[in-house]
Parts: structure tokens; sequence; C-alpha cells
């Protein structure tokens, strides 16, 4: 089977001018948990949380111990983006836990939110609490389940989100049972009218244009938030698409002093935005991803 090319190097472009220095890492955690091998790793001021697979190593989380507030990877200040398309989001959903950064990031921005983390390995959930501050109170809950386990389960209860994040990786790419359009169309049906979903995904991905596809079948139009630092790639679907240029100026204007204290340029990321609807850069005909078309299928390709 083919695999996923420059992978690693999308993950680890993140942190390269944070990691490249003479000081030599200290592992200061590391154990097998039923899913991976989960290292622990300090590197001056720099603590990384890294899942060590047999073809390789990647990085999940990284927080600078002297200002943990600030946010180290690039991927999370884009999925900040989200917050142009949501008003004071009440009720969030993040799947993919690593060392917690999103939801403690969220926490600190909208106190009164209710968010649900979820995360399939128990381990990771004790790393995040134990290395990476972690912050859980009645409002903040982390769920040791698989995340379309827990979209199906909170459909049939009839709740609701404002906001979902989708930040999943199980070593080689996002899990295909959550790259389908049967999952988004599960995950649209939780969003309230209003609500937003952020996948973080990459640009240099073999899949690109069958992601592409499927959210395009789901959502309609869409909006991709990329610059030049990295590779990733985050999607904003919407389960309405109405925003107008007016409204996102507003926004902007409202979120640029909040988000400054993590280290977020609001103007940056709004100008990094691009509406499907003004341009698509992918092929009309290219495969919507499905439970019975998944990417283990496309990587047997030729």
């Amino acid at each position: 089977m083919k695999r996923f090319l420059l992978l690693s190097l999308c993950v680890l472009l993140n942190v390269t001018s944070l990691v490249s220095t003479t000081v030599n890492a200290e592992v200061i955690h590391s154990e097998r948990s039923l899913y991976r091998n989960i290292i622990v790793e300090d590197k001056g001021d720099l603590r990384c949380l890294k899942f060590n697979e047999k073809r390789n190593e990647t990085h999940q989380s990284c927080m600078l111990k002297s200002d943990p507030e600030k946010l180290v990877f690039n991927y999370t200040k884009l999925l900040l983006a989200s917050l142009l398309l949501t008003d004071n989001p009440e009720r969030i959903l993040i799947i993919g836990l690593g060392g917690g950064t999103m939801s403690n990031t969220l926490h600190q921005l909208y106190p009164q939110a209710y968010i649900d983390n979820v995360e399939i390995d128990p381990a990771v959930i004790k790393v995040a609490r134990s290395y990476f501050s972690f912050f859980e109170n009645e409002r903040i809950k982390a769920f040791d389940k698989d995340g379309r386990i827990f979209v199906k389960r909170a459909n049939l209860k009839k709740h609701k989100y404002d906001l979902i994040i989708l930040d999943a990786y199980n070593g080689d790419y996002i899990p295909e049972h959550l790259l389908t359009a049967e999952f988004l169309q599960e995950s649209k049906a939780l969003l309230t009218d209003d609500g937003v979903l952020a996948a973080n995904t990459f640009s240099v991905s073999k899949l690109y244009a069958h992601e592409s596809a499927t959210y395009q079948s789901v959502f309609g139009y869409f909006y991709n938030v990329k610059n030049q630092l990295n590779s990733n790639r985050i999607i904003l679907a919407q389960k309405n698409y109405q925003l107008t240029a007016e409204k996102i100026a507003q926004r902007v204007e409202k979120l640029a002093k909040p988000l400054a204290k993590f280290d977020v340029n609001i103007n940056e990321l709004s100008d990094s935005m691009q509406s499907t609807r003004n341009y698509q850069d992918w092929p009309n005909n290219s495969k919507v991803l499905t439970d019975q078309f998944s990417p283990a299928n496309l990587l047997n390709i030729d």
C-alpha cells in the first residue's frame, strides 16, 4: 500500500524553528498504550507530546513551559479562524485531544462554554492532564471514546454544538472512518443552525481532492484556510453558508485583542480564508470518500 508522502514533515514543520537547537531533548515520560508509543519530551523551554509509530514519529502537541498560553503549532492558530464564523459558542466538541491545547484556549476565550473532548486513547488523556496542564471542570469533559461512536450517540441524544473541531490522527493520517461523507453527515447533524465545523487536514496529501469533494458533497461551499508557514489546510464548513464580509470584519475587530495573548493575528487568519464559492482547486470528477470507498481503497489505486 502506498503511504502519504511528506506527512511527518508536514507535522514537524510546525516546530522546526523551535526544536532546531543544540539543547538535547530529555524524555520525561514514555509509555506504550493500547494504540501507540507515547513520549513526552523536553527540549529547553519546549515540551512536546510525540507518538512514535513504526514508520514515523510525529509531534502531536507542544507548549512553551515559560508561556503555556502561547500557541506553538501553526495549525492551532489556523483552527481559530473558525471563530470568525460563529459568535460566542456555548457548546463545543473537539475530536482528538493531543495535549489539550485547543480545549484550554477555547475555555479561556469562552469560560462559560461547555467543551466535550473526545480521545480514543485514555493514555493520551492522562498525559495531557499530567504534563500539559489540560484543564477540566464541570463544563469541560474528556471522553475516552472513538470519535465516530461519540458522534452517533450524541445524535441519538439530540445534542447540538455551535463548534465542532476535528483533529484526530492515527499516526499515518486522519482515521479513515472520520473522513467519509457518512461521518460528515453525522457531524453536520450535530451542528446548531449557525454552527461551524473546523477540520485539520493537509494540503500535501494524496487525498486532498477527494477530501474537498467529500466536504462539498455534504456542506456545499466551504472555506479553506492556509498559509506559507506549513502544509496544514483547515476546512471550515457551516450548516448554513451565510457569512458576509461585513460580519467577518466585525468579528475580526472583536477577536483581535483576546487572540493576541495567544500569539494569534486574526487579521492574517481572515486574509487566509478562501471560499470555494470563488475558487475550487480540485477536479470536478474527484471521487467522494464513503464508508464503502475509503482512503485505504484509494491508496491501492495506481
